[in-house]
């Protein structure tokens, strides 16, 4: 049995991410997954189970809570009218092969070379989030054919790599193509349940090294962290709601874009020393 005293420090923790993460996605509209692969990396190590398993751990972890948020919020959307389902019909085929492919990938990689692509990634994201634009064009429809082919199993890949939905790189691309924010953002929760419902199924069925992983692991999911997470999630993502509509939203993603730079070379460096 796990000692009671780890169990109550893991619960512990697992509350502060799950309410921190809450407020975030609430106050941002950004995933949760960015947030939360850092946050469960540094919250497992700190309890001694800095593995070559951990952010397998990690990335697999946030994406089940990705399941459960990402479907909460497509509905949400879909009784505004907002989520394009030709657009997610179009992409789902390629997006479901691309994050196959990095559940197999995962696997075969440790806890080192996942963070340096993570915290590689994650630098791209949060410099996209300070400097980006909304004017920005590479056309006025979102694409198809080939190049929605090469594009959707990319989308699915690197979000399995950073183990995050489909915001991080779905709402760039559709706002890039002409699609308004707020109908990118309905769409991309659709992205994110694309990605997370096959790739946590692969990692499932991924069975980790004998105490290489946290109390109550199943596969590579530590299910406390999934259940409490998302509970406390549930709880305070409406009160980051309805502070962001007390603040200018511009101005906060650029500071969260800020902070999450922060975190990505601080990932980088971790990996590097």
């Amino acid at each position: 049995m796990p000692d009671t005293m780890l169990l109550l420090s893991m619960g512990a923790m697992l509350l502060a991410i799950g309410a921190f993460a809450g407020v975030l996605a609430g106050l941002l509209g950004v995933g949760g997954g960015i947030v939360l692969v850092p946050a469960y990396f540094y919250a497992f190590a700190a309890l001694g189970y800095e593995t070559p398993q951990l952010m397998q751990i990690c990335l697999s972890t946030s994406l089940a809570t990705i399941i459960v948020t990402s479907a909460r919020s497509v509905l949400s959307h879909n009784r505004k009218g907002a989520v394009d389902w030709s657009v997610l019909r179009g992409w789902a085929p390629g997006i479901a092969v691309g994050a196959l492919a990095g559940v197999f990938v995962v696997a075969q990689l440790r806890t080192v070379t996942l963070q340096l692509i993570f915290g590689g990634l994650a630098l791209c994201v949060s410099l996209y989030m300070v400097f980006g634009r909304s004017h920005w064009r590479l056309g006025d429809t979102m694409p198809g054919g080939v190049a929605r082919g090469a594009m959707s199993p990319v989308v699915g890949f690197l979000s399995v790599l950073m183990g995050i939905g489909g915001g991080s790189f779905g709402v760039p691309i559709m706002t890039l193509y002409g699609m308004s924010i707020h109908r990118a953002v309905a769409t991309a929760a659709g992205f994110g349940l694309l990605i997370a419902l096959p790739s946590v199924i692969g990692f499932l069925l991924t069975p980790l090294p004998a105490g290489a992983a946290p109390p109550m692991t199943l596969g590579s999911v530590n299910l406390p962290a999934f259940l409490i997470v998302i509970a406390m999630t549930l709880l305070t993502a409406p009160l980051g709601a309805a502070l962001a509509h007390r603040t200018d939203a511009k101005r906060l993603k650029r500071v969260f874009g800020g902070f999450l730079i922060l975190v990505a070379l601080n990932m980088l460096r971790k990996a590097m020393i």
